[in-house]
């Protein structure tokens, strides 16, 4: 089942890296009675991810804040680990935005946009796209139909659709 807008946001259980090391993220619970952008990406360190998505959301994050946003998240299929050095190699982290691993994949394949790309050792990552949740409820959502590309899914194009 694919979710969209007007739906709920999935059960899911996210991990972050704490002070004393990895920690439990219920996406749900953080979300209760707030406003977020979440934006979900094949692959750490991959190239558009690295390249164009991430940097996007470094330069909308003020943006998003002065709408109302409380927390500008990223998840990708990661472990923990990847997307704690991957947040600090591309200045993520220090801009604010929150770096959650789908470790297992439950989150992605819960929204229905898990896909495929053996040839590049790409397996059930996520798709690319980008949504506000208010207070559980996905109220925008931009899906791209090439995970190559960043242009719906993007932080300018997300904060255009706020």
């Amino acid at each position: 089942m694919v979710i969209g807008t007007g739906d709920a946001l999935p059960e899911a259980k996210l991990a972050k890296m704490g002070a004393d090391g990895p920690e439990v993220v219920d996406v749900n619970a953080k979300g209760a009675g707030k406003k977020l952008a979440i934006f979900a990406l094949p692959g750490a360190f991959t190239g558009t991810c690295s390249t164009a998505h991430v940097p996007s959301f470094i330069r909308t994050i003020d943006d998003f804040k002065a709408k109302g946003v409380d927390s500008v998240i990223c998840v990708s299929v990661n472990d923990v680990f990847v997307m704690q050095a991957w947040g600090e190699q591309t200045g993520a982290t220090a801009a604010g935005i929150e770096m959650l691993a789908d470790g297992d994949g439950s989150f992605t394949k819960a929204m229905g946009r898990a896909f495929t790309a053996a040839p590049v050792g790409l397996i059930d990552r996520s798709k690319r796209y980008a949504m506000i949740v208010e207070d559980g409820k996905i109220t925008t959502l931009q899906e791209e139909e090439n995970p190559g590309v960043c242009e719906v899914s993007g932080g300018e194009a997300l904060l255009a659709a706020l």
